[in-house]
C-alpha cells in the first residue's frame, strides 16, 4: 500500500486510489462548493476556512488547550481521505500494536510461581513486578501521548517499540530479581503507549457517528490478549521454560515492526490534516518515501500547511494529560473508569493463585482457565461498538440532528454523554453481579464450570462499560485523543496497580466471596457518577468551551496590542 501525496501543483485530495489518492483541483472545488451550499443549511455548519483557523494549543504546549475545536464546527471537507479498506488496514495495525501491552502483562501470570522459585523470592515479592508494570503503564503514555499529538503517531510507535524490544531481550537474559524488576518497567514503558496511540489513530480517521465500531476493532487486540496470553504463557513455561515467553515476544515484535516501518501511514491530524498533507520525509513510511522519491526525483516538502497544522517539535509534556483531571466531568469519568478497570484486574491478577489453591492446576491449566474471561472481553469490543453507534444514530434521529457521512460535526448541542452512558450503566450492574457470583463460587469451591462461565459474563459486561467510557473521552477531546487517553491510562493503571497489590490480602481477610463482593460493591456504589455526567456533563462542556474561547480572545488582544506597540516604536 502507498500514499500518493499531492505535489504543489496538484489538487485537493479526495477518497480513492491507493492509501490516499487525489483528484484535479477543479473537480474537488466543484464538489466542495456543492457540499458547502448543503452544509450551510445545517445546524452548526461553517466554512472550511473557519475550521482551518482553529488551533489545538495542547499540541504546541500552550497553557490552555483548545481541545474542543471540532465540537463547535462542521467542516465541508471530508473528515478523512482514507477509504474504508485503508481504514481497515490502519485499524488492524493499531489493534495489532495495542496487543502487546496486555499480552506482556497477562502472558506473565502462569509463570509467576515458577519465577518465584527461580529467583528465590516470595509470591508477594514477585507480585511487585506486576505492580511496577502497571504503574509504568500509567506513567509512560503521558509522555508518548503528548509526543504523538505533537509530532505524529509514527514516531511515538517506533520509539515505543524500540524500547520494548530491548527490554524483552534483556528479560530473556537476566538472572537477578532487581534486573527483572527494572526491565519489566522498561517493557511496560515501551508497550503501554500503544493503546493510547491506537485510540488516537481512530479519532484521526473516524467521526463521532462511526467511532464506536472503529474503536471496537481497535481495542480488539488489547481485549483478546487476556484470553490468549495466559495460554501461551502456560505452554512456554510448562514445556520450554519461562525465558521463551520473552524470546517469543522478541520474535513477534520484529514481525510487527516490518509493516509498521514500511507501510503504516502517518494519521495525526496536526501533521497530515485529514490525510491529504504529506508529512516530513522522516515521518513517512518507507514505501511512501521511496514512491515520492521515484516520482519526483527527491522528497520535497509539501506545500505549507494551514497554521493549525504546523508542527512545533518540543519535549513531550506529561502535564498535558494531568491537566485533564482539573475538569469536573473528565475527572469523574476517569476515576470511575479506573474503578471498573480495577475490578476486572482484581479477578485477573488473583485467578492464578486461586485456581492453584482450589483446583491444584499447573501453569498450562491456569492459562486455559483465562480463555472465558478473555473471550468475553474480546466479544465486548465488537458488540459495544455497534451498540454505541446505534444509540448515537437513535438519539440523533430523535433530535432531528443531521449525520453527514465522513464529516466532522458540531457536538456542542448534542447530548453525547447520554448517547454513550445509556449503554454503560446496565453493563456495570451486570458485570458487578457476575463478579460477586464468581467470588462466592470460588468461596464454596463449586465445580470449575460455574466460575468460568461467570468470568465470561464479567469480562463481557465490564469491558463493554470500560469501552463506552473510553469512547466518550475521545468524543470530549477529539483533537488530542492520545493525550486524553494517556490521562485515562494514568488513572486506571495506578488504580489497577493498587488493586493488584492488595487483592490477595483482601481475599485472605474477607474471604473469596466477601472480598469480591466488596470490590463489586465499590463499583456499584460509584455508579451514580454516570447519572451526574449525563445530567450535567453537557453544561460543563459548554462552560469549558466558553472559558477557552475567552482566553483565546484575551491572548489575541494581547498580541494585537504588542503589534501596535512595535509599530509605534518603529515609527
Amino acid at each position: 500500500m502507498s500514499i500518493n501525496y499531492p505535489s504543489k501543483a496538484e489538487a485537493e485530495p479526495a477518497e480513492g486510489g491507493d492509501l490516499v489518492s487525489t483528484q484535479t483541483r477543479s473537480s474537488s472545488e466543484n464538489e466542495v462548493q456543492e457540499e458547502t451550499e448543503q452544509e450551510r443549511s445545517r445546524p452548526g455548519s461553517s466554512t472550511s476556512s473557519e475550521v482551518n483557523d482553529s488551533t489545538t494549543d495542547i499540541q504546541h504546549g500552550d497553557t490552555e488547550p483548545d481541545l474542543e475545536a471540532p465540537l463547535s464546527r462542521t467542516s465541508t471537507a471530508p473528515f478523512s481521505v482514507f477509504t474504508t479498506p485503508q481504514k481497515r488496514f490502519i485499524v488492524f495495525m493499531v489493534s495489532l500494536a495495542s496487543f502487546f501491552s496486555p499480552l506482556s502483562a497477562n502472558i506473565y501470570f502462569p509463570a509467576l510461581n515458577t519465577l518465584s522459585r527461580d529467583f528465590n523470592v516470595s509470591p508477594s515479592t514477585m507480585n511487585l513486578t506486576l505492580t511496577s508494570y502497571m504503574i509504568f503503564q500509567g506513567l509512560a503514555p503521558t509522555l508518548f501521548g503528548d509526543l504523538a499529538d505533537m509530532a505524529g503517531r509514527r514516531p511515538a510507535y517506533l520509539i515505543g517499540f524500540a524500547i520494548y524490544l530491548g527490554a524483552c531481550i534483556g528479560i530473556a537474559l537476566c538472572d537477578s530479581f532487581a534486573a527483572l524488576l527494572v526491565l519489566r518497567c522498561l517493557q511496560s514503558s515501551g508497550s503501554s503507549s500503544t493503546i493510547a496511540l491506537g485510540l488516537g489513530v481512530v479519532a484521526d480517521i473516524a467521526t463521532s457517528a462511526e467511532r464506536g465500531v472503529w474503536m471496537g476493532w481497535a481495542t480488539s487486540g488489547p481485549m483478546i490478549a487476556p484470553a490468549l496470553a495466559p495460554v501461551l504463557g502456560g505452554l512456554f513455561t510448562e514445556f520450554l521454560g519461562w525465558r521463551w515467553i520473552f524470546w517469543f515476544l522478541v520474535i513477534l515484535t520484529c514481525a510487527v515492526l516490518v509493516p509498521l516501518v514500511m507501510i503504516f501511514p502517518e494519521t495525526g491530524r496536526n501533521v497530515v490534516g485529514n490525510g491529504s498533507i504529506a508529512p516530513q520525509g522522516w515521518n513517512m513510511s518507507l514505501l511512501n518515501y521511496l514512491q515520492v522519491k521515484r516520482q519526483h526525483g527527491k522528497v520535497e516538502p509539501s506545500p505549507p500547511p494551514p497554521t493549525s497544522l504546523k508542527t512545533h517539535l518540543r519535549l513531550p509534556n506529561p502535564l498535558n494529560s494531568l491537566r485533564l483531571l482539573l475538569e469536573k466531568d473528565v475527572s469523574l469519568l476517569l476515576i470511575y473508569n479506573a474503578l471498573i478497570y480495577s475490578s476486572f484486574y482484581c479477578l485477573m491478577s488473583s485467578f492464578p493463585q486461586l485456581l492453584s489453591d482450589i483446583y491444584g492446576f499447573n501453569p498450562l491449566q491456569i492459562g486455559l482457565c483465562f480463555l472465558p474471561l478473555g473471550s468475553g472481553a474480546f466479544l465486548a469490543t465488537f458488540l459495544s461498538g455497534h451498540i454505541l453507534d446505534w444509540n448515537f444514530r437513535r438519539i440523533a434521529a430523535q433530535l432531528s440532528w443531521p449525520i453527514v457521512k465522513n464529516r466532522s460535526a458540531d457536538l456542542g448541542a448534542f447530548p453525547i454523554e447520554r448517547a454513550r452512558l445509556q449503554i454503560t450503566a446496565p453493563c456495570v450492574f451486570l458485570g458487578s453481579v457476575a463478579l460477586i457470583a464468581v467470588g462466592w463460587c470460588l468461596h464454596y469451591e463449586v465445580p470449575l464450570a460455574a466460575p468460568l462461565v461467570l468470568s465470561f459474563i464479567h469480562g463481557l459486561f465490564m469491558t463493554a462499560a470500560f469501552n463506552t467510557l473510553s469512547v466518550l473521552l475521545v468524543d470530549l477531546y477529539p483533537t488530542s485523543p492520545a493525550t486524553a487517553t494517556a490521562g485515562n491510562n494514568l488513572v486506571r493503571y495506578l488504580f489497577g496497580a493498587a488493586a493488584t497489590a492488595v487483592i490477595l490480602d483482601v481475599l485472605k481477610a474477607m474471604g473469596r466471596g466477601g472480598g469480591f463482593t466488596f470490590v463489586a460493591g465499590v463499583v456499584i456504589a460509584g455508579s451514580p457518577v454516570l447519572w451526574v455526567l449525563e445530567k450535567w456533563g453537557m453544561g460543563w462542556r459548554a462552560e469549558r468551551k466558553e472559558k477557552i474561547q475567552a482566553k483565546k480572545e484575551k491572548k489575541a488582544e494581547a498580541k494585537e496590542c504588542e503589534k501596535v506597540d512595535d509599530e509605534t516604536g518603529a515609527s
